[in-house]
């Protein structure tokens, strides 16, 4: 059978919620079975766990200040990206080129798109646990086995526009390692693995849309990903910045 998505709508939520019990009342009709992955929107979590933050009521310190004048931003911009990265790596007048949670992305993965004027919306915390935790509360309600992902959506270097990627999931495996492998000349594949999950987000990620669609959630059928009932680590999607070639192509090219 072919890969279907079946995005999902749902109301607009403020302030936290209880973010299964919306999901499940969102699906009315749509049902859930064994095998389907669950895509969620990374925005969408945040709001559920209250992740919304007023900007003026943050701090800014000396080096955020730094870092403002550096690549012209407002200080208390700065500040929260800082605050939300893992590191800083350089950045142009506007945007600052940051790894948080492990994902490199302009000004740490911080959205002002759907929110109130003055707000910020920052990233879920724990989002592996809470994608785990999906999971489970599915098979104890329902008693079927699905995917979930938490997905976002990114800038890819020298594209344009976004496509989606998966900041957390649970219940398939990540990433498919396709070394000792061949392709279609029979020469062995020596560095190949395959962004299960990435590639899955980016589909669902294009049936949820950018905008005022109101589609946080989408079902995944037929995905081909390979099940596992194992806990995935934080770092399975990602990779090392001594490994990433274009990590090493711009700091080398200094």
């Amino acid at each position: 059978m072919s890969l279907s998505v079946v995005p999902i709508k749902s109301q607009k939520k403020s302030g936290r919620f209880d973010l299964f019990q919306v999901i499940v009342e969102s699906l009315d009709s749509q049902k859930l079975q064994n095998g389907d992955i669950l895509v969620i929107s990374s925005k969408f979590v945040s709001n559920s766990q209250g992740r919304l933050l007023d900007i003026d009521n943050v701090k800014v310190s000396h080096e955020a200040s730094k870092i403002s004048e550096k690549f012209k931003l407002k200080p208390k911009i700065a500040e929260v990206i800082l605050r939300e990265s893992d590191k800083v790596f350089g950045g142009i007048p506007g945007f600052v080129i940051t790894s948080s949670d492990n994902i490199l992305a302009p000004n740490a993965g911080i959205d002002k798109s759907n929110v109130k004027e003055g707000k910020l919306i920052l990233y879920p915390n724990d989002p592996y646990l809470i994608a785990e935790e999906l999971r489970r509360n599915f098979f104890l309600k329902f008693q079927i086995n699905i995917g979930v992902i938490i997905a976002d959506s990114r800038l890819m270097p020298a594209r344009i526009g976004t496509i989606g990627v998966a900041i957390a999931c649970s219940g398939i495996e990540p990433v498919n390692d396709m070394r000792a492998q061949t392709d279609l000349e029979g020469n062995p594949l020596k560095v190949t693995f395959q962004a299960v999950a990435d590639n899955i987000a980016s589909i669902a990620n294009h049936k949820m849309g950018e905008g005022s669609e109101s589609k946080p959630f989408a079902i995944v059928k037929n995905s081909g990903a390979k099940f596992t009932n194992r806990k995935i680590a934080t770092d399975e999607m990602a990779i090392s910045n001594d490994l990433c070639v274009y990590i090493r192509g711009f700091t080398n090219s200094n």
